[in-house]
């Protein structure tokens, strides 16, 4: 069966695999009712949280990466009706006055343990999102709001992927050929950034952005949904909801963090669009005024005139089992952890070419599994992901239960003449996943609600965001980064000049992240929103990011991320300015100090969501960061690290 799931080797193992979970959740229903107020009471919650996952978590992932459909539709289905319960569930009165009692009793709750505490706490505040402590009318009111806002949300995301059609006739018959033909219709299905004619990259952009009615309509009342029920359970606004418990804490804060972001980046940022505008007068001196569609392809010219960087250089030095070995290599240093493939048995993967590792700890013993699900096949999404299948847990009898998760990548299949190659980008994409799996392995929490990247969502991309920073240290990548036919090191000046490669245009990139944040900030604010959300769009982007808004364009109507993300997209930025503070105070003086490694274990990885996150980095850094520590570090990474270096390449 499907990750050693018995129930799982046939599609409609997934009816019997929920049937099973439901029962078990009744029984942990009655339990939870009729136990006294109590740690016993965070255990059972916890166990039935486990329950529903065990199967959620698995469909999630099969829904989307499993080969045959029979199995994808049976995961969605059973994803469909674990939802159901979930949210029945958090309605529940009974169930919620169980927990209710616990916290109310401050003799107990004195008595609890921090992460026992604070995961009756984030059970609490999953009911009251769900507006349980509300009169009948108004929780049948949540309730409706929620399956309005999951169908709304699966409705958006759809139409950010719905191609636009135009009549072919309206472009110029010399670039027709780069959209796909349907009789006298062209249909443009994405922005084609990289396309190195300026006319396509325009007809793309105002074509595929052209606002669409229905998805307009889609937005708005997602927005003003998802602000009706933020006010009805008690927040001013959706963003005030969805930022309790994170690093940020509240939109004052992201509002600072984004604002001193863009003024500390303004001047670079405008440097780097006049060496963009440069760039386009010298290949298109009839029409040189920079515009959105040309910022990606721009700062790509530039970075490959500048250090030839070509990927076609780097490959042969990155074959995948060379980064493996990486990988094992610096765990191993940094945390006393190797990788194992370990044999699949029959059933056990979806995809013969899928592997299975198992995470050893030198002296703790097995910590846990990841399978490998590297390759590209057909009707693969092209994401590259981490999926909990199972989260680590204390059973009742003693024993952890062992987290499982996939890392999915679409890396080449290897070739007669040579073994799988990476090239740079994807190399960082593998760190970065393996900084996920690393969290889920080491995040080994007694309750499985918060177990390893089940945390909030600022602080969740730390792990991976701060791997890329050993991928980019020469001293990690030379103990791993040799030729595939000679064995030969890849040069240090090669590594350096892909690291200052990477720095250029990266102000600007940056800028445009904080145009997206701050955008999906104002639209989960204050409602009833003060104009359209288009208008909304073409003044923030006017303040946040400098390159004109098009006219009839909606840019926003493609935000796919104000789905899962919403109010959130702030997340990354945050994210990766605590990875860097923590590199370069832990480990950029010596990347292999295993002293570190397992301070950076103790105090980030451990806890998983179990404790505050600010708490944690205050842990790892000896300090309390500030929004202006958040911001310079994010800055400092711009700079260039040597001109010697230029004037060398």
């Amino acid at each position: 069966g499907l990750f050693g799931v018995p129930e799982l080797s046939c599609p409609e193992g997934f009816q019997e695999a929920q049937d099973k979970a439901l029962q078990e959740s009744e029984q942990l229903v009655q339990k939870a009712c009729s136990t006294p107020p109590g740690p016993e009471t965070v255990m059972i919650f916890d166990q039935l949280s486990d329950s529903l996952c065990r199967v959620a978590d698995l469909a999630d992932f099969v829904k989307i990466a499993h080969p045959d459909f029979a199995f994808r539709e049976a995961a969605e289905e059973a994803c469909r009706n674990i939802g159901t319960v979930v949210e029945k569930l958090n309605t529940d009165v009974e169930l919620c006055q169980s927990l209710r009692r616990l916290l109310a009793d401050e003799t107990i709750t004195s008595s609890l343990d921090p992460e026992t505490r604070r995961v009756a706490e984030l059970f609490m505040f999953d009911f009251e999102i769900s507006g349980i402590h509300l009169d009948e009318e108004k929780r049948k009111k949540a309730v409706n709001l929620n399956v309005r806002i999951l169908d709304l949300c699966n409705e958006f995301l759809t139409g950010t992927h719905v191609p636009n059609k135009i009549d072919k006739h309206v472009l110029p018959e010399h670039i027709r050929y780069n959209f796909t033909a349907e009789g006298n219709y062209l249909q443009v299905a994405g922005l084609h950034a990289d396309c190195p004619d300026d006319l396509v990259r325009e007809a793309a952009y105002k074509i595929f952005l052209y606002p669409n009615a229905e998805q307009l309509s889609r937005l708005e009342e997602l927005l003003a949904s998802r602000n009706s029920l933020a006010q009805l359970v008690g927040y001013d606004t959706f963003a005030h909801r969805a930022l309790q418990g994170t690093m940020a804490r509240n939109p004052e804060t992201v509002r600072q963090f984004l604002e001193k972001l863009s003024d500390q980046l303004s001047k670079r940022t405008q440097k780097d669009f006049e060496m963009m505008t440069k760039m386009k007068m010298k290949l298109n001196p009839q029409n040189s005024k920079l515009m959105p569609w040309d910022h990606p392809y721009y700062s790509g010219v530039l970075r490959a005139e500048r250090y030839n960087i070509d990927p076609g250089l780097y490959c042969p030095f990155f074959s995948l089992g060379a980064c493996m070995e990486g990988l094992n290599s610096l765990f191993s240093q940094l945390l006393g952890i190797s990788l194992y493939a370990e044999q699949t048995r029959r059933g056990e993967v979806w995809s013969e070419d899928v592997r299975k590792l198992a995470v050893v700890h030198e002296t703790e013993g097995l910590l846990g599994y990841i399978y490998c699900d590297f390759f590209q096949r057909p009707d693969k999404p092209h994401q590259d992901c981490h999926f909990t299948v199972r989260g680590g847990r204390l059973r009742e009898n003693g024993e952890y239960q062992l987290p499982v998760v996939v890392l999915m990548l679409s890396l080449p299949h290897s070739t007669r003449g040579a073994p799988t190659l990476l090239s740079p980008g994807m190399m960082e994409n593998l760190f970065h996943e393996m900084g996920h799996a690393m969290h889920s392995m080491l995040g080994r929490t007694r309750y499985q609600h918060v177990t390893g990247t089940r945390c909030s969502t600022d602080f969740a991309e730390v792990p991976s965001i701060l791997m890329e920073y050993f991928a980019n240290d020469y001293r990690v990548v030379n103990q791993f980064a040799r030729h595939y036919k000679t064995g030969q090191p890849l040069p240090k000046n090669m590594v350096s000049r892909l690291c200052e490669s990477k720095k250029l245009c990266a102000a600007a990139d940056m800028q445009l992240q904080v145009f997206y944040a701050a955008l999906d900030q104002i639209y989960h604010g204050k409602h009833p929103l003060k104009k359209s959300t288009t208008e909304i769009l073409k003044e923030t982007q006017e303040k946040f990011y400098g390159l004109p808004y098009v006219p009839n364009t909606a840019w926003q109507l493609r935000f796919s991320h104000l789905v899962g993300y919403g109010a959130k997209y702030y997340s990354y930025l945050m994210s990766r300015a605590v990875a860097s503070m923590v590199w370069k105070q832990c480990f950029a003086q010596d990347p292999f100090d295993r002293a570190m490694g397992e301070r950076y274990r103790r105090e980030m990885l451990a806890h998983g969501g179990g404790k505050e996150p600010i708490l944690m980095v205050q842990g790892m850094l000896q300090k309390s960061p500030s929004v202006e520590d958040f911001v310079d570090a994010l800055v400092s990474d711009l700079d260039q690290d040597f001109e010697t270096f230029i004037m060398d390449s």
